[in-house]
């Protein structure tokens, strides 16, 4: 086994786990009112990424349009 080989390491990152394959999209978002890290997945119509705080609840809405943004890392305050 190659230690340089990354598919071959059990915590290097897939495509589906960074959404740049085939998997289902994601935003990473961290709530600065928590400190929590969650995903925040593509809604059903697909116009936004949508998700919650997991500890206090605050909602949280990404719309997708045609002068978006390629950051898929943001901090929600």
């Amino acid at each position: 086994m190659s230690d340089s080989a990354d598919e071959n390491r059990p915590d290097a990152a897939t495509d589906d786990e960074t959404g740049a394959g085939r998997g289902r999209p994601f935003l990473s978002v961290t709530f600065a009112c928590c400190s929590v890290y969650q995903r925040i997945y593509r809604n059903a119509e697909g116009d936004a990424y949508v998700g919650r705080c997991p500890r206090c609840g605050k909602a949280v809405r990404f719309p997708i349009g045609p002068a978006g943004t390629q950051h898929r890392n943001f901090t929600v305050y």
